[in-house]
């Protein structure tokens, strides 16, 4: 017998083993997260744009994922494909995203946007935005601003396509 073939012998699954693995690919596919109800008016952050600096009210009207985030954060970059699906999909309707990144320079967060094909916007954090959400203690973390002005949520952690869907969708048919 080859050690080959030996290794392989040893190597059947049993039910632990599929169920560990079973939860593995769960977990990567719906991350754990915290999600806090908030509603607490959103602060009036100065954020940086290519246009110049606006302040959060500008975007009121229109649903906003303010996103903390660093292109060095795995789970960071785990999570982006999901943002720009729901982006595409969903910014006709009044969608919008603020992916405010920790890195520390723009020039580091337009290369990883372009190489990666996202198309929202994503702009530096200025110094105090974190703190004025109410602390940001791990990326990524995202607030979920209503059309109001009004954070609804919090979520330390991954977002993924199921957690957009039931957050932020029943926001965009809320009325002005």
């Amino acid at each position: 017998m080859t050690k080959t073939n030996w290794f392989l012998q040893k190597l059947k699954a049993n039910w632990f083993t599929l169920v560990l693995i079973g939860l593995i690919v769960y977990l990567w596919y719906r991350p754990w997260a915290s999600v806090d109800e908030l509603h607490l008016p959103a602060p009036e952050v100065t954020i940086s744009t290519p246009d110049g600096p606006k302040t959060l009210s500008a975007w009121r009207g229109q649903v906003v994922l303010v996103n903390f985030w660093a292109t060095w954060c795995p789970y960071c970059r785990h999570e982006m494909p999901a943002m720009q699906a729901f982006y595409q999909a969903h910014k006709a309707e009044g969608f919008e995203i603020l992916a405010l990144s920790l890195d520390e320079s723009q020039s580091e967060v337009d290369a990883f946007m372009r190489k990666e094909a996202y198309t929202f916007p994503a702009m530096l954090a200025i110094s105090g935005t974190a703190q004025q959400f109410g602390g940001v203690s791990k990326v990524p973390t995202s607030f979920i601003v209503d059309r109001k002005g009004v954070i609804r949520h919090k979520i330390g952690g991954q977002v993924h396509p199921g957690r957009l869907d039931d957050l932020i969708l029943p926001l965009l048919k809320e009325p002005l």
